[in-house]
């Protein structure tokens, strides 16, 4: 690795209304070097990538790019191009009706007087240079995505790229298709191009980087060279624990005796969204939980054994009996609900009212043609808006007009509205107030004690350990441990979503 730096950012600060996404953030790349940037989900990770590549302006700092100059004015994906900065991201944006060549002259110049020959001699050379398996004149669509990746990486190589910026490029890639991805970027580094590498797989950032910038809550953690940063001291950094100084509880649960009987059990279940064959069960009253970093398969998980995903092998079984479950309708019928992570993409229907978004469950399982009266409809609706704390002008409210916090306990009442055997909620207390955090946790146990199963999904540590009973660990879509019991302290989840056991580094 070159000690020249390429990349200097200092300083780098950046705010939206009522947000603070960057604080006073230093990122340093070198010429050769592939450096990973790692945060939990809102630790500023694509906003200091848009701060570099002109999506969005900086409010304060500076950036310099070596034999470009300082203080750099970068206003635009464009200006970013001109200066040596590339980005190739997770979604691949390139045409798959065009040929390999096209693609990656595409955009540069005009098409008027193009001499189809040299440039596909030229991607020819680009695709040999960079051992490309691909032709120039082969439609990008019959490439594999691992190829497609790489042809955008090439494209943006050839674009006399200084600094090349992956953002989740192995997401949607298999074992094979990583390392070949993985051979291109180190033949990239060779040549003196400073890689800036976003994923959530571990084992990707322990085998390809050479250096880790930690960011959270919008701040700089820390720079460190790979070799002084083990696992689960990056988990710790990542997550703001410190492992010398791990609290107690912040609430002891109160003990419950184990019901043995299993509501729902799924045996080698997968899904069509690359989720990996897993086991589950869960019992009457019990509340589990998923954990893991963001990417580890947590959310495709719960999708899976709710149906919200094609349901791709396995078999279900439900208060013991064998069920087929093909739709999110099928485990409605039996008793489930399902709160989704994405509360504004798949939970609420913006321009609905508060009532209309309650009901909507419960009319679902009675069927559209069959509706409810508008009395009834009110009644419900009055019923949970008093029991969840529901802040709302009426229950005519479009449920757009609330506060985030208030928006999550509707879907919450829409569930309960079912009177639901088994709930799954994920993330269920993301971006709202301590206050409510505190409600939905003690209406979860509350649930449990009544004998609803449920499943708590939390990228907060606390917040498992305060709701679960049992906990089911996840690193790259794999279940890599189950945790009940003593094992369940902040010490032990981060050592087993790092990999590494339960000693002390």
């Amino acid at each position: 690795m070159n000690n020249e730096t390429v990349l200097t950012m200092r300083g780098i600060s950046k705010s939206f209304p009522g947000v603070r996404a960057l604080n006073n953030v230093d990122f340093t790349l070198k010429k050769g070097e592939i450096h990973a940037l790692m945060g939990e989900n809102g630790a500023g990770k694509s906003t200091l990538v848009k701060v570099l590549t002109g999506v969005y302006p900086k409010d304060s700092g500076e950036i310099s790019i070596a034999g470009v100059g300082n203080d750099l004015s970068i206003r635009s994906p464009q200006d970013a191009q001109h200066l040596g900065i590339s980005t190739v991201y997770q979604e691949i944006t390139l045409c798959p009706n065009l040929t390999v060549a096209e693609n990656m002259f595409i955009g540069r110049g005009g098409y008027r007087f193009v001499n189809w020959k040299a440039q596909e001699k030229k991607a020819t050379d680009i695709l040999r240079k960079l051992k490309i398996p691909t032709t120039a004149t082969r439609q990008l669509g019959a490439c594999s995505l691992a190829v497609q990746q790489m042809v955008a990486v090439a494209r943006a190589v050839d674009m006399e790229c200084k600094v090349l910026i992956l953002d989740e490029p192995t997401s949607s890639l298999d074992e094979r298709e990583v390392e070949l991805l993985f051979s291109l970027m180190r033949d990239l580094k060779a040549r003196g191009v400073g890689i800036i590498f976003i994923t959530h797989f571990l084992e990707q950032v322990y085998e390809i980087s050479d250096r880790i910038t930690v960011l959270r809550n919008g701040e700089l953690v820390g720079a460190y060279d790979i070799q002084d940063l083990p696992r689960v001291k990056l988990i710790s950094a990542m997550m703001g624990k410190d492992l010398d100084d791990l609290s107690e509880l912040m609430q002891q649960k109160k003990d419950r005796k184990q019901n043995t009987e299993v509501i729902y059990e799924a045996t080698c279940l997968s899904s069509a969204e690359g989720t990996k064959p897993f086991d589950f069960r869960i019992h009457k009253g019990e509340v589990n939980g998923f954990t893991g970093l963001l990417g580890s398969g947590r959310s495709e998980s719960v999708r899976a054994i709710f149906g919200a995903d094609r349901i791709t092998g396995g078999t279900v079984k439900i208060n013991g009996k064998e069920t087929k479950i093909t739709s999110p309708i099928d485990s409605m019928k039996r008793g489930m609900g399902y709160l989704p992570e994405d509360r504004k993409g798949d939970g609420i229907i913006e321009d609905l009212s508060v009532r209309e978004n309650i009901i909507l469950a419960l009319q679902v399982l009675k069927g559209f043609f069959r509706p409810f009266s508008r009395s009834e409809a009110e009644a419900f609706a009055d019923e949970y808006i008093k029991l969840l704390g529901i802040k709302t002008a009426s229950t005519d409210t479009p449920i757009k007009s609330l506060s985030g916090g208030n928006q999550q306990k509707v879907i919450l009442a829409r569930w309960l509205l079912t009177n639901p055997q088994y709930l799954i909620l994920d993330e269920p207390t993301r971006g709202i107030d301590v206050g409510t955090k505190v409600e939905i946790q003690k209406l979860v146990l509350k649930l449990a004690a009544e004998g609803v199963s449920v499943t708590f999904i939390s990228s907060e540590i606390e917040e498992m350990l305060n709701t679960c009973s049992r906990l089911i660990v996840m690193r790259d879509r794999n279940i890599v441990g189950e945790l009940t019991g003593d094992q369940l302290t902040q010490s032990t989840i981060m050592h087993t979503i790092a990999g590494e056991g339960s000693h002390n580094d």
